[in-house]
């Protein structure tokens, strides 16, 4: 292990291979999404540094395997409390890389920190089939080995940590590919991780988009965790075929929130405002449609319009803010010319105003509410990633059941009411991997997190989420006479 007392510093950012820091010839670079100035260098790695690096991985993989499930336990719970330590730093490089409100860039390092603490109470031990008449059957986990962990830009540190606790915890060796958008944090925490885990068994990878084909269809990659979009995920699926590489996906979400009419309009608009909201809509358990009954439509759609118009939009570091800039000119893109679709078919949007914003250099978008809009509007079919909330009416529960339905995503569903009966009645027949009453986007890491149809495939989090670093082995024994 490297030495713990080597202090770390967040001006520099390099690769982290085989237990050092590594440097490569190329350099780039991305901007902060507030202000667009230019960010430190990274890393662009090629596929010199992919088999360095897999190489790396295992030798330190055959060795973190025999190392005691209990001690490897105590090293993620070391490197929690370290990351904790660098709580104030890890935020402030998140509102700089990824554009999020200090507040919220704060809370995604101690939710981070609490998913790796979380993950420590779980275990995988031997199951005992049967053992009788001198034969023992046993079914075992063992470590794939190494393990690719690719990282979307939305949530650099959380979904680091939902990748190496139960890669570790389970004896693999972990290399993480950050998105060339947020490549920052990632690096860091990898560099972190040199003071607590051999080398080779935690590295990072910083490159273009041509990095991640290097690493999914390398041979001696025996497991791709990855986080991102459908279309990205396909190719990830495509290239991992060429070995039968094992692949779980977590991908995007187009949720919706049924709000029933016994509810109190203020109440429940500022929760799903909020949560609407989180991460300035680039979140994919946001709430992203709204169906309303109709006898508390316009009670529940004023209070959002209260609830958008209240938010302060800005810089990260500007005291109150709660909305940052979209995180990257691409994503920027791509909701602007959503916005433009949302003009051109006239759909009502609220507040009037509507998203221009401003005095503000950065990726600004002004949050918006679309009024009713009919249900093959593009802003309901599509998922916006961004400050948009389409908010729809429904008076017929088995018809709202069916429209929430009607999408190729299934990642989560809320439902609120004051009746549970009813709340679960239709939570019962969404069709979703995560279903919340009352609340929606809650997560822990000892609860599997599921996606259904194309919202992903496998579980990172929970001991289904420790399961899918392993290999199942089955093991038949007789007393020999």
């Amino acid at each position: 292990m490297a030495d713990n007392s080597t202090p770390l510093t967040f001006t520099s950012f390099e690769n982290v291979i085989d237990g050092k820091l590594s440097s490569t010839e190329l350099k780039r670079h991305t901007v902060n999404p507030s202000t667009l100035e230019a960010n430190p260098d990274v890393p662009v790695s090629t596929q010199h540094e992919v088999d360095k690096t897999i190489a790396a991985a295992q030798a330190a993989a055959e060795s973190w395997a025999k190392v005691p499930w209990v001690e490897r336990k105590k090293a993620v719970e070391a490197y929690a409390d370290a990351l904790e330590a660098h709580a104030t730093e890890f935020g402030n490089l998140l509102v700089r890389e990824m554009g999020l409100a200090l507040s919220a860039a704060e809370f995604e390092v101690h939710w981070g920190v609490e998913w790796l603490r979380d993950f420590c109470k779980l275990s995988l031990p031997d199951k005992e089939i049967n053992a009788d008449c001198g034969r023992q059957v046993i079914e075992r986990y063992v470590p794939v080995g190494v393990g690719v962990g690719i990282i979307p830009w939305n949530g650099p540190v959380i979904l680091a940590c939902g990748k190496i606790a139960p890669a570790l915890l389970t004896g693999n060796a972990l290399i993480l590919k950050p998105s060339p958008f947020a490549p920052y944090s990632v690096l860091k925490m990898a560099e972190l991780g040199l003071q607590f885990f051999p080398r080779g068994v935690l590295q990072a990878l910083s490159g273009h988009d041509d990095l991640g084909p290097l690493l999914t269809t390398h041979p001696d990659v025996g497991k791709v965790s990855f986080t991102g979009s459908g279309a990205v995920a396909k190719k990830v699926m495509k290239s991992c075929s060429t070995n039968l590489t094992r692949v779980s996906f977590e991908l995007g979400g187009n949720d919706p929130a049924i709000v029933c009419g016994d509810v109190d309009p203020a109440t429940v608009a500022q929760k799903i405002g909020t949560i609407a909201l989180l991460r300035s809509g680039q979140l994919c358990m946001a709430v992203k449609r709204v169906y309303i009954h109709e006898s508390i439509y316009d009670a529940v759609l004023a209070e959002l319009v209260k609830h958008f118009e209240g938010v302060k939009v800005g810089d990260g570091f500007e005291k109150d803010t709660v909305v940052g800039p979209l995180s990257n000119q691409p994503q920027y893109e791509r909701v602007k010319e959503l916005l433009a679709n949302i003009e051109e078919t006239k759909l009502d949007v609220l507040p009037k105003g509507g998203p221009s914003i401003e005095g503000l250099k950065g990726f600004f978008i002004k949050p918006i509410l679309v009024a009713n809009p009919p249900d093959d509007a593009r802003v309901v079919v599509e998922e916006p990633f961004g400050p948009i909330l389409p908010v729809m009416k429904w008076s017929d529960e088995a018809d709202v059941i069916q429209r929430a339905n009607d999408t190729s995503y299934g990642l989560g569903a809320s439902v609120w009411s004051k009746d549970l009966a009813q709340a679960d009645r239709i939570g019962n027949r969404l069709q979703a991997g995560n279903i919340w009453i009352n609340t929606h986007a809650e997560l822990q890491a000892s609860t599997a997190f599921a996606c259904h149809k194309q919202s992903g495939y496998g579980s990172e989090l929970g001991v289904d989420g420790l399961k899918n670093w392993c290999n199942v082995q089955a093991v038949y024994t007789r007393t020999f006479s």
